[in-house]
């Protein structure tokens, strides 16, 4: 195989994690170190089509037999590894919760922060822990400091929690919400920065942009924006609840102000946990969306005043890194993208099926949406389920009316060869 820097830094992002995590494989599934170590020098696209070692990854998951879970983007389910930590965390809490949980467990929380800290590529001082994107983006959307007749610009395919949260500061503050509306999928860089930077005037304050939209998958180029906005003195909120951990990359790089994410989605980490991501200078300027002792304090742990929380959850959030690390974020990555291409090419050419998706690779990774003719989404999806056990989600959303198909690691190609021909069979 021909050695060069690009292919070199492909496998070094692939396999870094993996070989240093070697006795994590084996302790998972015998064989699988062998595994690990036999494929470190291939390319993470190589390793996408192996199914022998996701197969391995297949077995560290506790999934039924009996449903093919096609809605991973819903939430995710955890490695048997991050179940058995939550147990082990809970237990030990209980031996004594106003010592073991507050005391003993809380302080691996400063160690668990900067791990994530490192996987996101920013300071564990710029980074809260939360329950959910929900709470994250709510934390900068009721705390940013806003006067009547501020604006704001959204999308309309950002997510529903999102938009219900930036039309109530509008009726409380008065404050102005600039909509804009984007094609479903849209391949040009360009024409998506100038939809944006259209609604902005002297007025507008902060730009909320969703990294991949959940309706679709479409990717838009964040960092593109980011620089438009901030030309234009416009801060920059990221929604990165399907990015993190889905796509390659750290948050700074994207040049936001402020990003938040949900961890039980792609990271595979226990159900209720996220992050909130805060430029350091831009701390102090937010109120936290519960009471601190100091809300114009700089320290991003004002965010995570909620009282009691489940340290349980919170501290197996780094065995779930552990797990990501072992596969590899290129790996997964491309894999994943191996999984949409696949059950895409095998319905894309039927004359009633219409994608709802880029092929290109920069607006599309392991999310992906597609229609049948006549909008029949939600009869398709109600045969999917009750005749194969195919677990899928019907959108219908704006101009978008569909079925959502979201594979994980663990999904298999017989699972997707009976999903076309299930899809083939009702398109006729």
């Amino acid at each position: 195989m021909k050695t060069n820097r690009r292919s070199f830094i492909n496998r070094s992002l692939g396999v870094a994690g993996g070989v240093a995590l070697a006795p994590m494989a084996s302790a998972l599934e015998p064989g699988f170190e062998r595994k690990l170590r036999e494929v470190e020098s291939i390319t993470p696209a190589e390793l996408a089509t192996d199914e022998e070692y996701w197969q391995y990854i297949r077995q560290a998951f506790t999934i039924s037999p009996n449903l093919i879970n096609l809605n991973n983007g819903g939430v995710s389910p955890q490695p048997r590894i991050v179940q058995d930590k939550v147990t082990h965390y809970q237990s030990v809490s209980n031996e004594g919760p106003a010592h073991y949980m507050w005391t003993v467990l809380g302080e691996e929380r400063e160690p668990m922060r900067r791990k994530l800290a490192e996987t996101a590529g920013c300071s564990p001082d710029t980074l809260a822990i939360m329950r959910n994107t929900t709470e994250a983006l709510d934390q900068i959307i009721f705390g940013f400091p806003l006067e009547k007749g501020d604006e704001v610009v959204l999308c309309k395919y950002d997510y529903p929690n999102v938009i219900n949260a930036w039309k109530q500061r509008e009726m409380r503050d008065g404050i102005v919400l600039k909509w804009l509306d984007l094609p479903m999928p849209v391949e040009n860089d360009d024409f998506i920065v100038k939809a944006y930077t259209g609604q902005f005037t002297s007025r507008t304050k902060l730009v909320n942009v969703t990294q991949v939209i959940n309706w679709t998958g479409q990717i838009l180029p964040v960092k593109k924006i980011a620089q438009a906005a901030h030309a234009n003195n416009v801060e920059v909120m990221v929604d990165g609840a399907h990015a993190f951990a889905h796509l390659v990359f750290k948050v700074p790089d994207l040049e936001c102000d402020y990003f938040g994410c949900s961890l039980h989605k792609w990271l595979f980490a226990p159900f209720g946990t996220g992050f909130l991501y805060v430029k350091a200078d831009k701390i102090s300027k937010i109120w936290p969306l519960m009471a601190a002792p100091d809300p114009k304090s700089a320290d991003i742990r004002k965010f995570e005043n909620i009282g009691t929380r489940p340290f349980a959850v919170e501290l197996a959030i780094s065995t779930a890194i552990d797990f990501y690390n072992m596969i590899g974020p290129a790996r997964k990555e491309q894999r994943l993208r191996y999984l949409k291409d696949y059950w895409v090419n095998g319905i894309k050419d039927h004359p009633k099926v219409k994608l709802n998706i880029s092929m290109k690779p920069q607006y599309s990774c392991g999310l992906g949406n597609f229609s049948i003719e006549g909008n029949r989404s939600n009869e398709l999806q109600a045969l999917l389920m009750t005749k194969y056990k195919i677990l899928t989600t019907p959108i219908n959303w704006e101009k978008v009316n569909g079925i959502r198909v979201t594979p994980s690691v663990y999904t298999t190609l017989p699972e997707l060869d009976l999903f076309i021909k299930a899809v083939l069979e009702f398109a006729g």
